[in-house]
């Protein structure tokens, strides 16, 4: 029931735009931010901020919003942020999580990583259908989203002439990939790989960071200039 209430949560408009700006920014959001982007009323924010919180799908935390500090510098404000915390709602109720744990674990202890990887890049295939591969780190961007794997364009680390990369804020597979880490990011890798097909302008590679999708997506060698 739990699960239930948090979705419930969003059926509201405002409350919905709210959670959603504040799940895109990956980072702490303070009532004033969150109230003018979705524009509505700074306490009407606050309100539904607070609810998304009560339901489980924000967590509340509390920092100062400038670089002020000392007497004058003000109180903390009140910040959010989305939980890493799944929430699912099936009718009746289904536990597809223990069924792909279980699956994970039977494949690592046989030793199915490669036949897992080449399964994987056949769905990735399947899904880009007769389509030509991805054209390009905004055509990427897309895609990914479409994944629900929340994209993202930033600079490349260390990177000169102002290259890009997208990486992704969230990993569909987050649950299963906490506990089988190289077998499901390698599943996710030749997945995508599949999906934005080989020999085009772009590459996924695997490139860990806490928090985060396994896989980063950048212009392929032959599209580097």
């Amino acid at each position: 029931m739990e699960d239930i209430d948090a979705i419930a949560a969003l059926r509201d408009p405002v409350r919905r735009r709210l959670y959603e700006y504040v799940a895109a920014q990956g980072r702490e959001v303070g009532r004033n931010e969150a109230a003018e982007a979705t524009g509505v009323a700074r306490t009407l924010a606050a309100h539904h901020l607070d609810k998304l919180a009560e339901a489980g799908l924000l967590e509340v935390g509390s920092r100062r919003l400038t670089d002020r500090s000392g007497p004058g510098a003000g109180r903390p404000a009140k910040v959010y942020a989305r939980v890493r915390a799944e929430r699912s709602v099936s009718l009746p109720a289904r536990d597809y999580r223990t069924a792909a744990e279980l699956l994970a674990e039977a494949a690592e202890q046989a030793g199915l990583d490669a036949g897992l990887r080449s399964a994987a890049r056949r769905r990735g295939e399947a899904l880009r259908g007769s389509s030509a591969p991805c054209g390009g780190l905004e055509e990427a961007v897309d895609l990914l989203a479409a994944r629900g794997y929340e994209p993202r364009m930033e600079d490349a680390d260390g990177a000169a002439g102002g290259a890009r990369v997208v990486r992704m804020r969230n990993c569909p597979f987050h649950a299963v990939a906490e506990r089988f880490p190289p077998l499901v990011c390698g599943m996710n890798l030749a997945l995508l790989e599949g999906l934005l097909g080989a020999d085009g302008p772009v590459r996924a590679r695997m490139d860990a960071r806490p928090g985060e999708c396994c896989v980063v997506v950048e212009n392929s060698k032959n599209n580097a200039d």
